[in-house]
């Protein structure tokens, strides 16, 4: 399926002047390799709609297909600016197919694109959402008790019990949030093809908040396995 062309921003040739699409990699007039366009995405670069849905096998594909097409190899005779073509496209390629073939990274891509991103980078890890208060504050009381626990004593068999207590629920609500994940990931892709662009903002945004409490909750179980690994190596 061929990407939406409409708005797409066009670059000059730098060996023939021709205004290309930055979808495209080669110049449509001379056939030339073209520098890597600034105004594209790894959605454009794969010749792929912003959906969320994305097939595996086709991506690796799209993937096997452009990476021949860009190996420097193929380009060792050609000018500087071929070469360096080459060289930025492979690199780009490699980036965008690390990102798009796994779901939270292109999710939180296509978050970043439209404008949906944290507005700072610790805000996922620092800011506490509103829909994780009670519970993080739950979950502190108990990593407190049990820090008291441990310099009272107690038998590191009971201080273990209390962490792997504490882990459960985090990982149940993890679960609970990948299910939701999933489900407006669906949701998304429908409104993009219905043209329903503020069912699908308000998709993103939902997915947004998701995300937050599913990076502060993945926070938190870390937290908690770290206690429980030093348990571990402290009764080895």
């Amino acid at each position: 399926m061929q990407p939406d062309t409409s708005a797409i921003p066009v670059q000059p040739c730098k060996n023939c002047g021709t205004q290309a699409p930055v979808d495209v990699h080669f110049c449509p007039r001379c056939d030339r390799i073209l520098t890597l366009g600034r105004h594209g995405d790894y959605f454009t670069f794969f010749g792929l709609h912003r959906r969320l849905q994305v097939e595996p096998r086709d991506l690796e594909q799209r993937f096997r297909a452009l990476s021949r097409q860009f190996h420097p190899d193929y380009f060792h005779n050609s000018s500087g600016t071929e070469r360096l073509a080459s060289l930025e496209r492979s690199s780009y390629l490699n980036d965008a197919f690390r990102t798009l073939r796994d779901p939270v990274a292109r999710l939180e891509y296509l978050l970043k694109l439209e404008g949906f991103a944290p507005k700072e980078a610790r805000e996922a890890s620092s800011q506490v959402p509103a829909g994780l208060l009670e519970e993080v504050f739950e979950l502190n009381e108990e990593l407190e008790a049990i820090q008291d626990l441990k310099a009272e004593g107690a038998p590191a068999d009971q201080v273990a019990a209390r962490l792997d207590g504490a882990r459960i629920p985090i990982e149940e609500n993890l679960a609970t949030h990948e299910r939701q994940l999933a489900a407006l990931m669906v949701t998304h892709d429908a409104r993009f093809n219905e043209g329903d662009a503020a069912g699908r903002h308000a998709t993103l945004e939902a997915m947004r908040t998701l995300l937050l409490e599913r990076t502060y909750l993945t926070n938190l179980l870390a937290t908690v396995r770290r206690e429980m690994s030093r348990g571990e190596a402290a009764r080895s």
